[in-house]
């Protein structure tokens, strides 16, 4: 699990590039950025990734899931387990996770990555604040679960949401397990979980 994947399997026509018109045969064709891209995260994505975390959690709860530290940690253990979203070149929405290797998370899960690990703890889901309620929180969750169906030896994923977004993971999936044993400044959560290997859930555009 330790080696980051570059491209996706089986996901080659998620990568679209945008047509170039020539208007003479021999003009030279201008090189485009791809219009919309999913690739693993790197430590040089981590800037854009906390802006966008940063807008998204600290305006609702004060709090972001991941400090940019911690981030850049993540990027760098195990980038594999993470999904960027970027559109003409820029980060539209991500996904980070990490390795885990107990049952239920711990406060410990929070800064930790288990290698070689049968389950992913996704830290946070997150979309720029241009990019909501037209469904990317949706499709790319979806395009994630997929793409951990693929990796060998992953059995599951879990996370913990407030309450409000559990509607939305159990459309994607998720069942609930319990409360979590995690709080953050006097904030709440619901843990779930997805096991790998099922059916995959239908995208709904869930405005997220």
């Amino acid at each position: 699990m330790s080696q980051q994947v570059s491209s996706l399997p089986s996901f080659r026509p998620f990568l679209m590039k945008t047509p170039t018109r020539t208007n003479r045969p021999l003009q030279q064709r201008r090189r485009t950025l791809p219009a919309s891209e999913f690739r693993n995260l790197t430590p040089q994505d981590a800037i854009s990734v906390f802006e966008i975390e940063r807008e998204a959690f600290v305006s609702v709860s004060g709090e972001c899931p991941l400090s940019l530290d911690e981030v850049l940690h993540f990027l760098g253990q195990c980038p594999e387990l993470s999904l960027g979203w970027f559109e003409e070149g820029q980060l539209v929405a991500f996904i980070i996770g990490s390795g885990w290797d107990k049952e239920r998370l711990s406060q410990e899960a929070m800064t930790l990555h288990a290698p070689d690990s049968p389950t992913v703890h996704i830290h946070v889901l997150s979309v720029h604040s241009h990019c909501r309620q037209q469904g990317k929180g949706s499709i790319l969750l979806w395009r994630y679960m997929q793409y951990l169906s693929f990796m060998p030896g992953l059995r599951r994923a879990v996370l913990m949401c407030e309450d409000f977004l559990v509607p939305f993971y159990l459309k994607a999936g998720f069942k609930e397990i319990g409360p979590a044993a995690i709080t953050v400044s006097n904030m709440h959560f619901q843990e779930m979980e997805y096991i790998l290997g099922g059916r995959a859930y239908v995208r709904r555009n869930s405005g997220c």
